[in-house]
């Protein structure tokens, strides 16, 4: 794998990261694309990787065997695709796949976790950062959900 130099300005996950932490992030980045229909990664698969969106659309998805998959979230250029590298048992609960041709910077899990570990500062701000998208899509969840069930919020 070619290392990417990676700026702040490559996608808005990286706005006012420190230089050393954008280094880290460079030693296990590449770029790659992915074609319309293409499977990025499969619901019960290994989760060793993290994805910059910069272009496109994908569609997140509820694998069912013998049925249509259930559509969960479509997301796209500038949002990031899959944190289930963070956490045991390492394996994404969903599946991922791509709507329109995707290009994405891909970040290598393991090597992530390594450096976590071995640079609290960089895992606090990588962590941060990947809560506070945790956090946008469980709110997009749940107002799609009361959309749904047609409930109406208070005002």
């Amino acid at each position: 794998m070619n290392a990417l130099n990676l700026t702040t300005s490559d996608h808005p996950f990286l706005n006012d990261l420190r230089p050393e932490h954008l280094d880290i992030l460079s030693e296990c980045a590449q770029e790659t694309v992915f074609e319309p229909g293409e499977v990025i990664f499969r619901e019960g698969g290994i989760a060793d990787k993290f994805y910059l969106l910069q272009g496109g659309g994908v569609i997140l998805e509820l694998h069912q065997a013998q049925r249509e998959d259930v559509p969960i979230q479509t997301i796209g250029g500038g949002d990031v695709l899959g944190w289930s590298w963070l956490f045991p048992p390492f394996t994404w609960h969903f599946q991922a796949r791509a709507l329109s041709r995707t290009e994405a910077i891909v970040l290598n899990g393991p090597h992530l976790v390594v450096a976590c570990n071995a640079n609290h500062e960089f895992g606090y701000e990588l962590m941060k950062r990947v809560a506070h998208v945790v956090l946008k899509r469980l709110q997009a969840t749940r107002k799609k959900l009361l959309e749904k069930a047609d409930v109406r919020l208070p005002v």
